[in-house]
């Protein structure tokens, strides 16, 4: 059960953190999995060549029963409503971050986007688009299967960037509502 700061602290900054949503060991076995796909000694730094590998598309049970536990579906009924998501049957892209000097080229800041352009390549995903009418999607889940510190990966959160996103949609709804009023 969510308390009450913890869905203060999702309204206000735009996530939170769930301790324990899965056990240590369930993590155990996804990261193995993980580790074997990655073609390199999960005990030799020397294999560990690249600053990030993408791994993508898990179903795995490890990964179902870690997206699916009662600690989460839980939350997912706090904070978008009982009977309104869908229970998880894989996982998605893993972005597998690895001690490195050089820039593994994608450091940024992350959005969830929901619409494809209404042109160009639907395949490249800046273009896609965000604002506050997305349907179908409601939650963005990061998964995290090993301890990290601030030094080990640079995916970060914006605190509070959720509400940027919507005030710039906003205004270009608002926009284009007015272009189209002046035509």
């Amino acid at each position: 059960m969510l308390t009450d700061k913890q869905i203060e602290s999702f309204v206000n900054d735009g996530y939170i953190r769930l301790e324990g949503a899965f056990s240590q060991e369930l993590a155990a076995q996804a990261r193995a999995i993980l580790w074997q796909d990655l073609n390199c000694d999960e005990h030799d730094p020397n294999t560990w060549t690249h600053p990030v590998i993408r791994l993508g598309m898990y179903a795995q049970k490890a990964f179902q029963l870690a997206a699916n536990t009662p600690v989460l579906h839980q939350a997912f009924d706090h904070l978008v409503g009982p009977g309104r998501w869908l229970a998880r049957g894989s996982l998605g892209t893993f972005p597998v971050r690895f001690p490195h000097s050089g820039d593994p080229g994608d450091a940024g800041w992350h959005i969830d986007t929901s619409f494809e352009p209404k042109s160009g390549d639907p395949n490249d995903f800046l273009n896609w688009r965000a604002n506050l009418t997305s349907k179908g999607r409601a939650l963005l889940m990061l998964f995290l299967f090993s301890d990290v510190g601030e030094e080990d990966a640079p995916t970060r959160i914006r605190i509070g960037s959720h509400l940027d996103i919507a005030a710039g949609s906003l205004r270009r709804e608002r926009t284009a509502c007015l272009s189209e009023n002046l035509r």
